[in-house]
């Protein structure tokens, strides 16, 4: 992949000089030792926590793990590929309202690799990755940037919806909770974030500073409807997988579902907000925890946490490299993608 000729009224990536790496002042430096070396602690502190947890427990969970129902497990699975994928569409069709559509192969491959950086310390490298990722296809960095910030808000938005039936058993179970209801200060601004002419206003002045051609229509409230709707399927289907999982105890009663659902999603954004640790690990288990400890005991619900981070992470790498495969497959057929001027794949 090349890019065109660059001519600065068209291209809106940093050419060769304006990309080079500036030199860090000291003080620069120490900064980001600093933030650094708070990162890695708040890792080394949560494996600690997550180990003690797991010992202190360990012959509850381990009975928990053998008494797993298979045929349970794997629904749980199917449950939790089917929120992916919902995932993956709230976000490309964002991506395809802001220019030529590049369609589900391509856009899911860069979605969902791109999400692969997530387990990196700092969440923020998957946005990067993902960046990237659409550079390479022939999206510009400008709209894959913009769509991934509007995304943001729309599963910030669809989780502190899907959440509210879940907080106040949550806060009620565990005061270190008690700061969640403040999270709903932000519901109001992500819902006028959300109208499609604040979202076009938006499009156009980022796309307008980057020096990049502004989408030739403004974002439609289908589309904004359609992503939300897309999000809240997408914690839908995380609470189901969880139900799965942990109400094993009589069957598959219905009463734990709807906290199953509300603590899925609390559990995502809690995550994002411990964005210094990777996928929120330790941040979204503690969620689980105090949301199930109650029902099946804190062995058990440290063990349905366990379990249920590891699927999480064979479906990453799975729809990950499948929607790889995919968009191969899409580039071999259908040739390169040709969306936005000055960019080529």
């Amino acid at each position: 992949m090349t890019e065109a000729e660059p001519t600065p009224p068209v291209s809106g990536d940093p050419t060769p000089a304006d990309s080079a790496p500036e030199a860090l002042t000291p003080a620069q430096r120490r900064r980001t030792m600093l933030v650094n070396v708070i990162r890695w602690v708040l890792i080394a502190l949560v494996l600690v926590a997550a180990g003690w947890q797991l010992w202190a427990n360990w012959e509850q969970v381990m009975l928990t793990v053998t008494d797993l129902q298979w045929p349970r497990v794997t629904l749980a699975f199917v449950a939790a590929v089917a929120g992916v994928a919902f995932a993956t569409m709230s976000w490309i069709v964002l991506v395809d309202d802001l220019g030529t559509p590049i369609g589900v192969g391509r856009g899911a491959q860069i979605f969902l690799v791109g999400q692969l950086g997530k387990y990196l310390p700092g969440s923020v490298w998957a946005y990067v990755l993902q960046i990237e990722l659409g550079h390479k296809a022939g999206l510009a960095r400008a709209r894959t940037f913009a769509a991934t910030i509007f995304n943001l808000a729309v599963i910030l938005v669809a989780a502190l919806i899907a959440g509210a039936i879940a907080v106040p058993e949550l806060v009620a179970n565990d005061p270190a909770l008690s700061w969640l209801p403040w999270l709903y200060l932000l519901l109001p601004v992500g819902l006028i974030m959300l109208h499609p002419k604040i979202l076009t206003a938006l499009a156009s002045f980022g796309f307008r500073i980057l020096r990049r051609p502004r989408p030739d229509h403004p974002i439609r409230l289908r589309v904004v409807a359609l992503s939300l709707g897309y999000a809240l399927l997408t914690y839908l289907c995380y609470g189901v997988h969880l139900w799965l999982l942990a109400d094993t105890w009589q069957g598959l009663t219905l009463s734990p579902l709807l906290l199953c659902i509300g603590t899925m999603a609390i559990a995502m954004v809690v995550g994002l907000v411990a964005f210094l640790l990777p996928s929120g690990f330790g941040a979204r288990e503690f969620v689980i925890i105090v949301a199930l400890s109650p029902i099946v005991g804190v062995g058990p619900a440290t063990a349905y946490a366990a379990v249920s981070r590891l699927m999480f992470v064979i479906v990453d790498i799975v729809s990950a490299g499948s929607a790889a495969v995919v968009a191969v497959v899409a580039r071999r057929r259908e040739g390169a993608y040709h969306g936005d001027p000055g960019v080529i794949s």
